[in-house]
């Protein structure tokens, strides 16, 4: 009921820029500014690879327009912000790393009923088809943990064995495992470790904050 109502106020009511609260007019998503504000980074330094090549592309820290744009879209009912956010991330994908596929982190399927989407499967959808690939719905969520960036870090769990590959989901090439935040990257490296498990050869991260 109150993904429905969000939908009904959003529709009659003027929208404001979830980055600064301006008024967005005829934009979608964010406005001029705040879109500019976000700026594509391809990052080396992650505990999420072994090697020192560039494999991590976000659009900052997890703070100002970023933070605000990931809390609207993940928790304010906002998809369309998955169009603005995605095409920016796509915007960095270098492409030298030769994706075949993207790859989103899923959520547990009764947090996904209760949120209604996957934002991060909006992102990856949004991601694939500017780079003319296809969105793979390729990992599972074994079983319900907390959010970790609302965790503490005695509080954060353990992710491992979280995730499973879906049976004849997982592409043959580089692929781009998407979410909307990295805080630890616990998730992420438990989504890689499953990856790996089933047989991926290179996995690169996208997230829209870290």
């Amino acid at each position: 009921m109150t993904q429905l109502l969000g939908k009904f106020f959003r529709t009659l009511l003027p929208r404001a820029c979830p980055g600064c609260g301006t008024q967005l007019g005829q934009q979608v998503g964010l406005c001029r500014e705040c879109r500019a504000s976000l700026r594509v980074q391809v990052e080396s330094h992650s505990p999420l690879h072994p090697r020192p090549e560039p494999h991590l592309i976000t659009l900052g820290r997890y703070r100002g327009v970023a933070r605000r744009a990931v809390r609207a879209l993940k928790f304010g009912g906002a998809r369309d912000l998955a169009a603005v956010l995605g095409a920016a991330l796509a915007a960095g994908v270098p492409h030298n790393w030769g994706i075949v596929a993207v790859v989103p982190v899923p959520l547990h399927p009764s947090r996904q009923r209760q949120r209604g989407y996957n934002q991060a499967e909006l992102l990856a959808r949004e991601v694939a088809c500017r780079l003319d690939i296809p969105c793979v719905d390729a990992l599972r969520r074994t079983r319900a943990t907390h959010q970790q960036a609302r965790q503490n870090a005695a509080g954060r769990q353990d992710m491992a064995g979280t995730f499973a590959i879906k049976p004849g989901q997982l592409p043959a090439g580089p692929i781009l495992l998407l979410d909307d935040v990295m805080t630890t990257g616990s998730t992420l490296k438990a989504c890689q470790d499953a990856l790996y498990s089933a047989g991926a050869t290179e996995i690169y991260v996208a997230v829209v904050a870290r």
